[in-house]
């Protein structure tokens, strides 16, 4: 998939991104609200063995977010299945250098799109921590809607913390 984007290009991540991606993943502030699959330090190991991963998916459903020809942050779905195969759930990140310039926002407004035009989903939806507040305007001005909090759901450095749950939908959900 390659979206052209006003403010990014949202792409397949590629090998060149290597440096790029450590030298924007590797920061605590971005760590503290991602799942602890990220890892921190985000070291060249860990990004050859995720361009690896990602290099190998049948279905490719994780993209680089690129910014002046370079890859600055990620963002990705989550396919779930059986009962739950028509739903994913959307993660992201962004470089800090990069961040409030609307460019998360737009590059989850257009894969969520086209997520719904490309695959077989009727929900897609996002979990953030429910201080992340960066994370929630970025859902809310792309069209998700806060569907409830989940009270001490995760678990960050020892520190539970809330989740709040936001999802868009193909259409409108009946009441």
């Amino acid at each position: 998939m390659r979206l052209e984007l006003t403010r990014s290009v949202v792409r397949d991540f590629r090998f060149a991104d290597l440096a790029s991606l450590v030298a924007h993943g590797d920061n605590r502030k971005i760590w503290l609200n991602l799942r602890d699959r990220f890892p921190s330090p985000y070291t060249e190991a860990d990004a050859r063995s995720f361009l690896e991963r990602v290099s190998q998916l049948a279905l490719p459903t994780v993209w680089a977010i690129e910014v002046d020809g370079e890859a600055v942050g990620g963002i990705g779905l989550e396919l779930l299945s059986d009962v739950e195969r028509v739903s994913a759930e959307l993660g992201y990140w962004l470089g800090e250098r990069y961040w409030n310039r609307g460019i998360v926002t737009e590059a989850v407004r257009e894969v969520t799109a086209e997520a719904f035009r490309r695959l077989n989903l009727t929900r897609i939806f996002a979990l953030p921590f429910a201080d992340n507040i960066g994370s929630i305007r970025v859902l809310e001005k792309s069209g998700f809607v806060l569907e409830g909090t989940l009270r001490q759901s995760a678990i960050k450095e020892n520190v539970i913390r809330d989740q709040c749950l936001y999802a868009a939908y193909k259409s409108r959900p009946s009441s």
